[in-house]
């Protein structure tokens, strides 16, 4: 609310107004943070002077000239005048303050007429004991037009307005004072603020106070840079110390203490060539470095290691006339330790006394720092036992250091006492855990953990569900599974759903680290409550189970979780269907699908639908792979290039034709690419249903795109021999050859089959001489072939040859081979061996089909046998056949 817009109450004369209204008006006024005591600001930039004089008993050290032309007076007459002055104006104040209780303005004595600097002196005064009777008193003065060009009172008011936090009303009083009361703004304005927001750690508003500063264009003094980069290290703000500091050097400006924030703040965020350059600067800018200077800069090096450079700066900081402190041994014993050369630091340790300074607590604590980072367990030890001796308690960091050196050095007994010691200190139980634990992981000696716990730190871990659960999956993560158990049969914190997840949790860690026997074994001895099981638990033993292809186990922990009456989740039917494909029980995957489609509610993702595809193709359920399809495309499922693969592939045979290829246009509209058995499936669709043309195109546009293989040559030859194009099959193998491809058995059958089916014998053996140049074997299709064309020619003997060389080379006969071979002895009239071959089929444990039947019946009726084909039709009604 801006200065301009409060009620004003010059309307009327002041001491008219009611005085409980107007102090209760002021509270709402300016009310903010509850008003904190702030001390006088002191410091070796002599920033007081920068302020306001606060002093209201100080007189004044000039006195101007009077009427022209009068006589100067001399010193102690001006002295004595003023002392005159300020003598009456002390006992005119015994009427103007009251001390009813609290100390305040009896506003019924003093008039409008008072000059501004009594005004300016009561309202000091008034700063000095009550926030609320200064704003109150400073409404006085506004009304009666005591502001005009006033500044110091200004000042006065932005202290209590700095207290109380109240910068808004801070912001709008520096905008009244330039538009309303002709002030001049000064730095002494601003440092006011400044110096409030350094108190309170305000370091955005420090930087906005700052940045209105130059705004109104009001040159900064050291004051303030000192106040500002000091305000800027305690948060730790590189980006506007940066322009800070920039805009310092800008006005030629030289801040001691502005240097050392800078190289502090560097050297802090590990920006040590920054820190360099702000050294280098100091002695561009002309700076005298101080003490402080001098330590930043020993500090600087040191904390890099640069020892060298830290020793030349001890040597530059005596003959600038400094003696190096205990601060300054301190810190450049520190570098040492970081550097590795502990002998100096040791030596320098030694050296400290005679120089006539005594080794403090931060000594002590370096030199342990420095001993534990070259790995000395022995010294670091000494001087954390005297440390402890004088007196001095270690810092955690001491304590870190020291339990990673016993970890290390085996050394449990003096692990148990620094546990105590941290303990003592007041270190966090969950702390002092994470740090045993990690020191003994970095050793990997954690099952020496479970000796180490005892006392209140064990009792600790007993009750809190936190650090309990921390110490587990340390223990799991090195198998440490006996341990674990022990400790949650022990644990006295009760929480079964925190307890159930733990369990999953641990589980889970075992899986991830291979450890599945211990899974196994967290699972058995895990407590069973007598509520439902936990699904999640159940799911993941089902994988886990799965990969270690104990089937048994998962199908049994499957049927638990089925008939607990949970209703099962997305994941819990994907990870069944997964555990049954993988142990090739395909019908039970495809129950599991049923009985997830039964439940409402469950909506299959993208990954899901694709196993039920390709389920469904391998379980040969063309009814169920068409009912999916169909499905999806009412839903708003997103089609990417996997699906497209995946239902083209898997539906080939479940869909229309015509179906099929829009979806396999779809595809390649939307910009996705077909994978090569994609290809394969299109050309085999196109192929069995005679659109050689198409075939073609789909053939050369895999071969534009480098996705043809031996398949692929394969399919096409296969099209091109089903659709008796028996120049185009030729120029297909052709080409197999020219691009790499060797003639795959699959092709010389294909062929085989072709020219046999058109009489074409010549090339029929041709083929054959060619697989037995190439030494290409043959297959049970490639001889059933052979057994089918002669049959079907008539060759009885060639038939004779076939089934002894399929016999010879350890195929024997198969299903297909015994159909063939009784339909070609149909054909040539040799029924009783077609007869016999049925008895044959059953010896060898080949079961007949209903094509075997069929050719059986063919044979008898062509031979006139009659009556036994009768027979054999009868029997193939009651076999339901």
């Amino acid at each position: 609310m801006p200065f301009s817009t409060y009620p004003q109450f010059g309307k009327h004369p002041f001491h008219k107004v009611d005085d409980q209204s107007l102090e209760l008006f002021l509270l709402l006024l300016y009310s903010g943070v509850n008003a904190i005591k702030v001390n006088r600001f002191q410091s070796e930039l002599n920033v007081a002077e920068s302020l306001n004089e606060q002093n209201p008993d100080c007189s004044r050290h000039e006195i101007g000239k009077g009427i022209s032309g009068t006589k100067r007076l001399s010193k102690r007459e001006v002295g004595l005048r003023s002392s005159s002055r300020k003598s009456k104006w002390v006992r005119k104040l015994e009427n103007v303050f009251v001390n009813d209780g609290e100390f305040d303005v009896d506003y019924s004595v003093i008039k409008s007429d008072m000059s501004l600097e009594h005004c300016n002196d009561i309202l000091k005064r008034l700063e000095r004991s009550s926030d609320i009777k200064t704003l109150k008193f400073f409404e006085w003065m506004r009304i009666n037009g005591k502001l005009k060009g006033n500044v110091s009172a200004f000042n006065s008011v932005f202290r209590v307005l700095g207290r109380r936090e109240n910068w808004d009303a801070a912001e709008n009083l520096i905008q009244e004072m330039v538009t309303e009361f002709g002030c001049e703004l000064n730095y002494q304005v601003f440092n006011t603020l400044i110096y409030a927001c350094s108190k309170l750690g305000c370091v955005e508003l420090g930087a906005k106070w700052f940045a209105m500063m130059l705004e109104y264009g009001v040159q900064p003094n050291v004051a303030t840079f000192g106040m500002l980069m000091a305000l800027y290290q305690k948060g730790w703000n590189v980006e506007e110390a940066e322009f800070t500091f920039s805009r310092m050097r800008n006005f030629g400006i030289v801040c001691q203490s502005a240097y050392s924030a800078m190289i502090t703040i560097y050297t802090r965020m590990s920006l040590y060539e920054r820190a360099e350059e702000i050294i280098g600067l100091m002695k561009e800018d002309g700076v005298i470095p101080n003490l402080d200077n001098w330590l930043v800069v020993i500090n600087a090096y040191c904390q890099q290691g640069k020892v060298e450079a830290a020793e030349l700066g001890v040597v530059s900081m005596k003959e600038a006339g400094f003696s190096p402190n205990i601060v300054a041994y301190n810190t450049l014993i520190t570098g040492y330790g970081k550097a590795s050369k502990m002998d100096a630091a040791h030596h320098l340790f030694l050296g400290i006394k005679k120089v006539g300074l005594e080794p403090d607590e931060t000594t002590y604590r370096s030199m342990i720092e420095g001993w534990g980072r070259t790995d000395n367990y022995k010294e670091a030890y000494w001087y954390y036992k005297e440390l402890k001796r004088l007196g001095y308690k270690p810092n955690s960091s001491n304590l870190y250091t020291l339990i990673n050196l016993q970890a290390k050095h085996e050394d449990e007994d003096g692990a148990i006492r620094t546990l105590d010691d941290m303990q003592k200190i007041g270190c966090q139980y969950s702390s002092i855990l994470g740090i045993l634990l990690q020191a003994y992981e970095k050793a990997g000696r954690i099952d020496k953990v479970p000796f180490l716990l005892r006392g209140a730190l064990y009792q600790h871990v007993l009750v809190s569900r936190t650090s309990c659960s921390s110490l587990v999956m340390s223990y799991v993560k090195h198998g440490l599974v006996d341990d674990t158990m022990e400790l949650l049969r022990e644990k006295q914190w009760k929480d079964p759903h925190f307890e159930d997840n733990l369990y999953h949790l641990l589980i889970c860690s075992c899986k991830e680290l291979g450890h599945l026997e211990n899974a196994v074994t967290i699972y058995n001895q895990m407590p069973k409550h007598d509520g439902k099981p936990n699904m999640h638990i159940m799911c993941t033993m089902i994988d886990i189970y799965s990969i270690m292809d104990l089937f048994s186990e998962a199908k049994k922990v499957y049927l638990e979780l089925e008939s607990s009456g949970i209703i099962l989740d997305m994941i819990a039917y994907g990870i069944a269907v997964r555990m049954y494909v993988k142990a090739g029980s395909l019908e039970d995957a495809c129950s599991v699908l049923d009985l997830m489609e039964k439940q409402e509610g469950l909506i299959p993702d993208i990954y899901m639908l694709r196993d039920m595809f390709r389920i469904y193709q391998k379980c040969g359920r063309l009814d169920k792979l068409k009912e999916l399809y169909y499905r999806i495309l009412k839903t708003r499922v997103t089609w990417d290039q996997e699906m497209y693969n995946c239902v083209i592939n898997c539906c080939s045979r479940a869909l229309p034709i015509d179906e099929i290829s829009e979806m396999f246009d779809q595809m390649l509209k939307r910009g996705f690419v077909p994978n090569t058995i994609t290809f394969n499936v299109m050309l085999d669709v196109y192929g069995k249903a005679k659109l050689l043309k198409k075939a073609r195109k789909l053939f050369l546009m895999a071969q534009k795109w480098d996705l043809v293989d031996t398949i692929s040559y394969n399919t096409i030859i296969a099209a091109y021999g089903r659709n008796k194009d028996f120049k185009s099959m030729s120029s297909a193998v052709r080409e197999m050859q020219l691009n790499g491809f060797s003639v795959s058995l699959e092709a010389y059958n294909s062929m085989l089959d072709a020219y046999g089916k058109e009489n074409q014998m010549e090339q029929f053996r041709s083929v054959l001489q060619r697989m037995k140049e190439t030494s290409c074997g043959s297959d049970h299709h490639t001889y059933n072939t052979m057994i089918n064309i002669y049959g079907e020619q008539g060759w009885i003997d060639e038939v004779a040859g076939v089934l002894t060389e399929l016999k010879e080379c350890g195929l024997g006969p198969d299903l297909c081979s015994y159909n063939t071979l009784i339909k070609a002895y149909g054909i040539a009239g040799m029924v009783e061996d077609a007869v016999y071959l049925l008895k044959e089929m059953r010896e060898n444990g080949v079961e007949p089909d209903k094509i075997t039947y069929i050719n059986l019946i063919a044979a008898l009726r062509k031979n006139d046998e009659y009556l036994e084909a009768v027979k054999w039709s009868l029997w193939m009604k009651q076999m339901g056949l």
